[in-house]
């Protein structure tokens, strides 16, 4: 027998992201036309001022994408996978992640999460087990296009919901001085029903009991990666999380004890942009320089399914 090469631990750093929006904004009053509603109404209770509209799925990805790869100083031979967070595919079959890839001019596995506005974590502790098994430099995208699935003359979902992508270059870091420290991933399809859209169809959704799932998830969440690395509320740096509602945010981090003001938000000039929502506010967060080296950065998924996921990460 061969003797194999004994495997490196290794841990993962972000060296770029990247994130675009359509260029068309739905906003608050904007929606007045199309039902009973007002941009205080609507304020109030979501956070939300606008959100952006049109636009394909793998072409947003592809624009934030290509910046994220620009900022990392990489070309289409450096990339080794494509890992696709979407709830809003181009196609039902095939995947929009080789159609990413081709745009990109890449040669290289292209492939779909599907776990809704969980998606993008999802698909970042997948890529943290392709770079232990010796991949280089991976691309863990969220792109949406949710529009597509929204009906705008429903009050309960039709406020919520828009279009957007953000992307991140992730590297190999053999010293670990970046890595994942926790995280954790879960599923409870008891509450498909709360939240779904079928084929040919728009988003339905049982606004109360996502608020009360969604919490619940957030608060375990947390709790799991924070034990995974050993770690307290008071250890986290900065929070990312996806948002859906303001509302939701602040019933959770009271249970928690994280501050809103230790929390990224781009919901008011976004919506709920589901798998593209993390990605995205991480670079609002490096735009604002709200990042420094060995901070323990929180991502923070949850949505339809129902799914949540978290990582903590120290920052490299």
């Amino acid at each position: 027998m061969n003797a194999q090469a004994p495997i490196i631990p290794t841990g993962l750093r972000i060296i770029g992201v990247g994130s675009a929006l359509p260029p068309k904004i739905l906003t608050n009053d904007d929606l007045t036309a199309t039902m009973d509603t007002s941009d205080a109404w609507i304020r109030e209770r979501t956070g939300i001022g606008q959100r952006h509209i049109g636009g394909t799925t793998s072409g947003l990805a592809t624009e934030a994408a290509a910046i994220a790869m620009e900022r990392a100083g990489v070309g289409p031979g450096d990339i080794d996978l494509v890992i696709l967070a979407t709830t809003s595919p181009d196609y039902i079959c095939p995947g929009t992640a080789p159609a990413v890839a081709r745009d990109l001019g890449l040669d290289c596995g292209a492939f779909d999460v599907s776990a809704a506005c969980s998606g993008w974590v999802y698909g970042l502790t997948v890529a943290r087990g392709y770079l232990l098994q010796g991949m280089e430099r991976i691309l863990v995208i969220g792109s949406e296009t949710l529009d597509r699935i929204t009906d705008y003359t429903d009050r309960g979902t039709g406020i919520l919901f828009g279009n957007g992508a953000g992307a991140a270059v992730v590297q190999a870091d053999p010293g670990a001085t970046a890595d994942i420290v926790g995280w954790d991933t879960g599923a409870d399809g008891n509450y498909v029903h709360i939240l779904y859209s079928e084929h040919d169809g728009v988003l339905q959704m049982d606004g109360k009991e996502v608020f009360r799932q969604a919490v619940k998830a957030i608060v375990r969440t947390t709790e799991r990666t924070l034990a995974m690395a050993g770690m307290t509320i008071d250890d986290v740096d900065l929070v990312i999380p996806h948002q859906a509602n303001v509302r939701i945010l602040e019933a959770a981090w009271k249970k928690i004890g994280f501050s809103m003001d230790d929390t990224i938000q781009i919901l008011e000039r976004t919506g709920n942009t589901s798998g593209a929502t993390i990605p995205m506010c991480l670079d609002q967060a490096l735009d604002d320089d709200r990042i420094a080296a060995g901070d323990h950065v929180l991502f923070l998924g949850f949505g339809a399914g129902m799914t949540w996921a978290s990582a903590l990460m120290r920052w490299g």
